[in-house]
């Protein structure tokens, strides 16, 4: 009877001891997928630590926080590489897409503009919208036009009935150096002429 007994024992410990390594197995493959390329992993919170190579990219969900490793953060953080983690960090500014450092913004999501590492839903004064590139480019005040040149044709000044006039105005050097998108700086127009030259015919320069 007794041994009997001990059987069903050990038969029940068996089972028992084969249900819990079951559950271990799921519950690691289970881990395993949320720790791809971690090195310290928390069934809770996912990765810790990730191997050198990757970034370890943490997101909140209520009042919880997940860990995952990752090759290239995703749009709105930017990598952080440090001597013990590589981490993404957020960009500052919510309208920026992606950023070089957590307050300069290079790209911004879309509606929004880029000037100076700022977004901006209008650009500031002084500047101008591209909708191409979605940046706000420096607009320039030029200089007073210069007064009308002699009426010429064809570098004669003379001995034809229409010829073309020009002026010409000025950029400040500093419009110039930062690559503002300045109005005409030349303009021409059609001028009468002298239709005959006393003396000989007249020629500029």
């Amino acid at each position: 009877m007794q041994w009997i007994i001990f059987m069903l024992l050990l038969f029940i410990s068996s089972m028992e001891m084969l249900t819990q390594n079951r559950w271990k197995k799921q519950a690691s493959a289970g881990l395993l997928e949320n720790c791809t390329g971690c090195i310290l992993c928390s069934e809770d919170n996912g990765c810790i630590t990730c191997h050198h190579r990757l970034f370890l990219l943490i997101w909140r969900d209520g009042i919880r926080q997940y860990g995952m490793c990752v090759h290239t953060c995703p749009p709105g953080y930017f990598g952080v590489r440090g001597l013990e983690v590589n981490r993404c960090t957020k960009c500052r500014s919510p309208s920026c897409e992606s950023c070089f450092s957590r307050d300069f913004c290079m790209k911004c999501k879309d509606k929004f503009y880029l000037y100076k590492g700022q977004c901006f839903r209008q650009c500031p004064p002084s500047t101008a919208a591209q909708p191409g590139t979605r940046e706000c480019q420096e607009t320039c005040e030029p200089g007073p036009w210069s007064e009308w040149s002699a009426c010429t044709h064809e570098s004669r000044t003379c001995g034809c009935k229409w010829g073309v006039e020009t002026r010409v105005r000025e950029v400040p050097e500093a419009a110039r150096e930062e690559g503002a998108a300045c109005p005409a700086l030349q303009e021409s127009r059609r001028c009468r002429m002298k239709k005959h030259c006393p003396g000989g015919e007249h020629r500029v320069g």
